[in-house]
């Protein structure tokens, strides 16, 4: 699920005013998109990036080489499925699926991921943006079984989608707010 919409003349203005930015303040920008400083290193050093789809391919190659302690420090910025950071409109954002669910169901949600968190030492992630509270628990159930080494690989693909997702929010500028 890789969110590329077609270029149009307000993304390669966002693009190339990205690929311009200083170097503090692009590292900032790419730290608030994912977390692992490896990560926004790659990106960074791919740039200038000739389209959106070439950024996209940027996250997806840094994603792919990122170590189990670079994957950590990505998941550190990430808040638990379920409770989003109060006053973070991005964790808030992407966790809209939890709105409105049922009290129990938040509760088995909980229990769930203390569960996974348990065996495995870190956050549950998954891509949660359209996605409901109870998908999102169908999701953890079903990935639950896994091996540590499986579920990282699951993590690394689930932190791409959410990336892109990220990246795209960010070239497509004020209009994509809601």
């Amino acid at each position: 699920m890789t969110n590329q919409p077609t270029a149009s003349t307000a993304d390669t203005g966002a693009l190339e005013a990205l690929a311009a930015a200083p170097a503090a303040e692009l590292r900032e920008t790419l730290l608030e998109i994912c977390s692992s400083p490896r990560w926004a290193e790659a990106v960074e050093a791919a740039r200038p990036w000739r389209d959106r789809p070439a950024l996209l391919a940027a996250n997806a190659a840094a994603m792919a080489v990122l170590t189990a302690d670079d994957l950590a420090d990505a998941m550190a910025g990430h808040a638990r499925i379920g409770t989003p950071k109060a006053g973070d409109a991005t964790s808030e954002r992407e966790q809209a699926g939890i709105r409105g669910a049922d009290t129990a169901l938040l509760d088995e949600l909980h229990e769930a991921n203390a569960a996974y968190e348990a065996k495995f030492g870190h956050v549950f992630l998954i891509c949660a943006t359209g996605r409901t509270a109870g998908t999102m628990l169908a999701s953890l159930r079903e990935r639950f079984p896994n091996d540590a080494a499986t579920e990282s690989e699951i993590v690394r693909g689930e932190l791409r989608k959410i990336n892109d997702i990220r990246i795209n929010r960010l070239l497509d500028g004020p209009q994509a707010s809601a």
